[in-house]
């Protein structure tokens, strides 16, 4: 079957105050914005799309759905989410061969998954 979808591009994720969510962001994935809007911030992350936008409105957000940033060093990267603050929502596990998960709740209560994969491969 042939398909027209390209993969994955984007996670996006809503914030309740976009400045202090971007210094967050840019250190915990240690990357700088490459675009910086009252109403968008954009990271490049590995080729992929981290964008923050201003959250409309609160209350509970849902993992229903988790964007997982593959690391190669989870434990570490893990670590450096936590001493910025993030929570844990799920620690570190192996979910069969060498792959392993986790995932944090950043300040403004977005989970954010990472995940250590050696048999995933880019096209």
């Amino acid at each position: 079957m042939k398909t027209s979808i390209l993969g994955l591009r984007t996670t996006i994720y809503k914030v309740s105050d976009i400045n202090k969510a971007k210094d967050w962001y840019a250190k915990a994935f240690q990357a700088l914005p490459y675009f910086d809007k009252p109403f968008y911030v954009g990271f490049s992350i590995g080729g992929y799309e981290l964008g923050l936008q201003p959250e409309e409105q609160s209350g509970p957000k849902t993992d229903a759905v988790v964007s997982y940033w593959g690391s190669n060093d989870i434990e570490s990267d893990y670590n450096h989410f936590l001493s910025l603050g993030a929570k844990t929502h799920e620690a570190p596990q192996n979910v069969g061969g060498e792959i392993v998960v986790a995932t944090v709740t950043d300040p403004w209560g977005n989970v954010i998954g990472l995940i250590y994969n050696p048999e995933f491969k880019l096209p």
